[in-house]
């Protein structure tokens, strides 16, 4: 993704890139390692996006969108709001009522987090993105701070409604980042 980004034009498409991590935790450009409590098995990656510490692994849609800010458009705000607004809008439609905090940016359903953001931006161009917990082993987020915040709790789709396949939620999720960032359909 940081070569996809720094090797683009004017002309280059927009795209959202959708993937499932082997367990890991990431830790942002300005993570403090004291918020790895204890990572056990899982490798612990640096990683040159913002935000504190996380963890990705089967279960969980990790989706990395690759924009042009200038030309959507959007400042750095205003993409966490859309990214935060299309999962919002995805859970309502699984009537799962969500919230973001500016405070602490992420998506939260009764007071947990259940999908989490890290970004980066080069040259007007973002990369890294979203985390949506779906139907993941949600144990490893013990071995941390998640975002670094002491007992953050984590939920994921799941609780909610174990009726949807991960593939489902997939597809409804690039429907909802592409109504609300308005990209055009693949």
């Amino acid at each position: 993704m940081r070569q996809y980004t720094d090797q683009r034009d004017p002309h280059t498409p927009d795209a959202l890139w959708f993937v499932q991590h082997p367990p890991v935790y990431t830790l942002g450009m300005h993570a403090r390692p004291e918020h790895v409590l204890a990572p056990g098995y899982i490798p612990v990656i640096l990683s040159d996006r913002g935000g504190q510490v996380t963890y990705h692994g089967p279960g969980q849609w990790v989706v990395y969108p690759l924009l042009d800010l200038r030309r959507l458009g959007l400042g750095i705000r205003s993409l966490v709001n859309a990214l935060e607004q299309a999962v919002i809008d995805l859970l309502a439609g699984y009537g799962i009522k969500a919230h973001a905090r500016r405070e602490a940016p992420g998506v939260y359903v009764a007071g947990a987090k259940i999908a989490a953001l890290g970004l980066r931006v080069r040259r007007g161009c973002c990369y890294h993105g979203l985390a949506l917990n779906v139907d993941m082993d949600l144990a490893p987020f013990a071995g941390i701070n998640p975002c670094g915040y002491a007992d953050l709790a984590v939920t994921q789709v799941r609780a909610f409604r174990a009726d949807l396949s991960l593939a489902q939620v997939r597809t409804d999720l690039e429907s909802a980042l592409r109504t609300t960032l308005r990209l055009p359909s693949p």
